[in-house]
């Protein structure tokens, strides 16, 4: 009797299933690691976070997706975080740390994870590794010039239906004002900030 999950391989492609096999005999050999990049927004972190992952075989845990994942899932901890922010307020140190330790115990995070978006004080890291009992091996702090970061925040266009980016001046859609993808329109995102 087969099992439900050697039903559901015989579905995947053979040319999938090869290119997650060398993919994960390629990671079996990385060490294990775990990053937490801060900076602020436009500064790096989701253009370069890809790059780690896929170098070193982790899992990148962005704080913002995950919370948005969360409450769409309506798992426990997303029901709690969505009460929060329907009343306009932070999600708590705790909800945030029980997300990510979640996240962590999935088979993807195996090797370790990168972290983006929290911990954002000393306070937040300590909670987060007290629950897991692991260390951090390393901070990417990403420094950047106020007037580039400007430029970067400025110029960003959001496809609202999928979460894609694009940038006026580094990575603007093939057709002005049209997602590549889906083919619709997207909104300008005006953000506003003093430096």
């Amino acid at each position: 009797m087969a099992s439900s999950s050697a039903a559901t391989l015989e579905d995947v492609p053979s040319m999938d299933l090869m290119t997650e096999l060398l993919r994960r005999m390629k990671c079996a050999s990385k060490p294990d690691k775990r990053l937490i990049l801060i900076g602020p927004p436009g500064s790096g972190k989701g253009t370069q976070s890809p790059i780690i992952k896929d170098e070193f075989c982790l899992c990148h845990l962005a704080t913002g997706d995950m919370l948005r994942a969360a409450v769409a899932a309506k798992t426990p901890l997303g029901v709690k975080a969505k009460e929060a922010m329907d009343k306009g307020q932070l999600v708590s140190d705790d909800l945030v740390v029980g997300i990510i330790d979640e996240a962590i115990k999935k088979p993807s995070c195996q090797k370790g994870f990168i972290l983006d978006g929290f911990p954002r004080t000393v306070v937040q890291a300590q909670k987060m590794l007290e629950k897991q009992g692991v260390k951090v091996d390393k901070v990417l702090n990403f420094a950047i010039d106020d007037a580039i970061l400007e430029e970067r925040i400025t110029g960003r266009w959001i496809h609202p239906s999928s979460g894609r980016t694009y940038h006026t001046k580094f990575a603007p859609p093939k057709t002005p004002g049209v997602d590549d993808v889906r083919k619709t329109g997207f909104y300008f995102i005006a953000i506003t900030f003093t430096l």
